[in-house]
């Protein structure tokens, strides 16, 4: 039985104490768990003595005598200050725009509604806070096309699967250009990514983009110097290195050398930047004035990369909980004055993240001035690597001793730990959501759109403490309110759409508060379907999601139609035969039932590609206000980018596209494939108008 001390003190820090399973029914976290997790927070609980003293001190912190930083309300909704203010008490708003307003608490101690959407600074009673006020709704689809009813459709790629001659063995930004305006040309109205977020310079062999260093910055190896710096600059710079014969080696490799072409990339930016800081560049001043706009973040950011070669160097553990006590603050004396020491190299990665930033804003460029009415939509990772710069940087917002996860469920019963840590609620509220709104910031900043992976995290996350087992973790609750205020407040400021990733166990309610804020969910065709091969009709897929043929971590349609994730997970000996076999019969009913429903649409379908044209035609002919098709299946190819649950057996985030960038939406299969599927959607349009 669940201590009753313990329980409440992990009903005061957040955690779900009982809660339901994937197959509904009711789980208790164990004592032994709760204690881990608990440690994890930042609350002991290892006797009567620590629970007692973790008690006190989340009860004082939870006191209304601690007025929080930042409060978020919707516009035109009045705020509850009860338990802070007195009735009537005088106000003094200062606004965004710097004029001031002068109010009063009504008889209930609530702000009245009224003040513009916006972050305002509010006097009552020499107390001051920030007041984020939220319109209510994000930036929508309607308000991109300009119509109620938005029926638009676009591609998804994963960027280093890109080709262009001359790469240096992976898809770069420069690349990324080349297919925005393919696709545009097209008639595309957005072009969704893989994350671009900043990895670890010092290790090019940690290369999931799932698992980043910082979601606040970009993966330098993007950058395109050659259209930024010149390419007569980059030849010389390649000459003088003598690269070219490993570069050359690299781009006709089948699958990226990630720690090679990582490596190579990175000489080549050492030489650009030696050039560039030692000589009068006519670009300075643009860089001098990025630094100067990213501020203490980017300074941060970069002296973790600076430090994080020394340690590797050092031969020290590359982790910085490992590191020296004196550089584990960021504001510490030492690590200032290494800064001041090794200034020139945190100066480089300013430099790699000026470029890769000018690279992407390019990229953002070429699809809205060639007609796309969204352009790129990012991809945001759930968590960031507790050993990289985010967590470092910002560690009383994020909680650098816990995983995130999920717990066993059909798929897998042992649970799944992804290795990277998540977001502090209360080191969220203790700092008025610095961390989250920097990071929406970030990257709404040169896209038009952006999917939040396991957007279910905004209301709770599946912890495992370091070392532990899946299983032995539990869900920590979020202020979902807060955070979905500031997510609409961001998106309307940058104009820019929002997905929300909600595939798996969602919690009761969510779909349809993401849905009264205008943001899309998502529906994959291969899960669409109850039981096994009874796909769900046209006109029953909702209007509040996207629709897509697949994910990233799923085999795209043909290989899904050959079980060709089956083999694999068969070859890796990742399913014993009993489970092979059940899987196998499955897809067999599976591929049947896709077969009748896509047959009693469009007529008999003779062979694989008929199949994938009539998915793609029924999935635009769908009330999803966007379709995305992954390039994948556009192209007909039947492996995957990701095989969860594998490292290194399985070639994740490796594989490339035959054809080069500008020419892939010219194959033949491709190109058949968008004229199938803009004709569907203006159908869909016509239809639902």
């Amino acid at each position: 039985m669940t201590d009753a001390h313990l329980q409440e003190l992990a009903a005061l820090a957040g955690l779900s104490v009982d809660w339901i399973d994937a197959n509904g029914r009711a789980q208790r976290v164990s004592d032994d768990a709760l204690r881990q997790v608990l440690a994890g927070l930042g609350h002991p609980a290892d006797d009567p003595v620590a629970i007692a003293a973790s008690l006190a001190a989340l009860r004082t912190a939870h006191d209304a005598r601690h007025l929080p930083p930042l409060f978020t309300v919707d516009e035109q909704q009045a705020l509850d200050l009860s338990a802070y203010f007195a009735a009537a008490s005088p106000v003094r708003v200062q606004l965004e725009d710097g004029s001031e307003q002068h109010l009063q608490l009504d008889p209930n101690a609530a702000l009245a509604p009224g003040l513009p959407v916006g972050y305002h600074q509010v006097s009552i009673d020499e107390r001051h806070f920030t007041l984020a006020v939220a319109p209510t709704r994000c930036f929508s689809f309607s308000d991109a096309l300009h119509t109620p009813t938005p029926r638009c459709w676009g591609i998804s790629a994963q960027l280093y699967s890109l080709r262009r001659s001359g790469d240096g063995g992976y898809g770069d930004c420069q690349a990324l250009e080349q297919l925005a305006r393919s696709a545009a040309e097209r008639g595309a109205d957005a072009l969704a990514i893989s994350p671009l977020h900043a990895m670890f310079a010092s290790d090019t062999g940690r290369y999931s983009p799932y698992s980043p260093s910082s979601r606040l910055f970009l993966n330098s190896l993007y950058a395109n110097p050659s259209v930024i710096l010149g390419e007569h600059v980059v030849r010389v710079a390649i000459d003088t290195l003598g690269l070219e014969p490993a570069l050359e080696k690299l781009e006709a490799l089948p699958l990226i050398d990630w720690p090679m072409a990582g490596a190579a990339r990175y000489q080549l930016l050492q030489v650009l930047f030696d050039d560039f800081i030692d000589g009068d560049h006519p670009l300075r001043a643009d860089f001098d004035s990025y630094c100067a706009h990213a501020g203490d973040a980017l300074e941060q950011h970069c002296r973790f990369e600076a430090l994080l070669a020394e340690a590797c160097t050092r031969g020290l553990n590359p982790d910085w909980r490992q590191w020296p006590n004196a550089w584990h603050d960021p504001q510490s004396p030492e690590v200032a004055a290494f800064a001041r020491e090794h200034r020139e190299q945190i100066q480089f990665h300013a430099f790699c993240q000026w470029l890769v930033e000018r690279s992407l804003q390019r990229a953002q460029d070429a699809a809205r001035s060639n007609g796309m009415a969204i352009g790129l939509i990012a991809d945001l990772a759930v968590g960031a690597d507790g050993a990289g710069s985010q967590a470092w940087s910002r560690q009383d917002e994020l909680l650098a001793g816990l995983n995130v996860g999920a717990p066993p469920d059909i798929l897998n019963r042992s649970g799944q730990n992804w290795g990277i840590c998540a977001f502090s609620p209360e080191g969220l509220r203790r700092n008025g959501y610095r961390a989250f709104i920097e990071m929406l910031r970030a990257n709404f900043a040169h896209a038009g759109g952006l999917r939040i992976d396991h957007i279910m995290g905004l209301q709770r996350l599946w912890l495992v403490p370091l070392g532990a087992h899946a299983r032995d973790g539990a869900y920590l609750n979020y202020p979902l309110d807060d955070l979905l205020r500031l997510l609409c407040l961001e998106s309307v400021r940058h104009r820019a759409v929002v997905l929300g990733e909600d595939l798996g166990t969602v919690p009761a309610g969510l779909r349809e508060k993401l849905g009264q804020r205008a943001i899309l969910g998502m529906r994959v065709l291969q899960f669409e379907q109850d039981p096994p091969g009874h796909f769900k009709p046209i006109l029953d897929w909702p209007d509040n999601a996207l629709a897509t043929p697949s994910t990233h971590d799923l085999p795209p349609l043909a290989g899904w139609l050959q079980a060709r994730d089956i083999d694999w997970n068969q070859r890796l000996g990742l399913i014993d035969a009993i489970t092979e076999r059940h899987w196998r019969e499955t897809r067999q009913q599976e591929r049947l039932g896709l077969q009748r429903t896509l047959e009693h649409n469009y007529g008999a379908l003779a062979d694989t590609d008929g199949l994938i044209d009539a998915c793609v035609r029924f999935l635009g002919h769908t009330h999803a206000p966007l379709v995305l098709l992954p390039l994948e299946d556009l192209l007909g190819i039947d492996e995957q980018p990701n095989l969860p649950g594998t490292v290194d057996s399985h070639p994740n985030w490796r594989r490339r596209f035959a054809l080069p960038a500008n020419a892939l939406l010219d194959d033949d299969d491709a190109a058949r494939r968008l004229e199938l599927l803009a004709q569907a959607r203006e159908q869909a349009w016509e239809r639902d108008r």
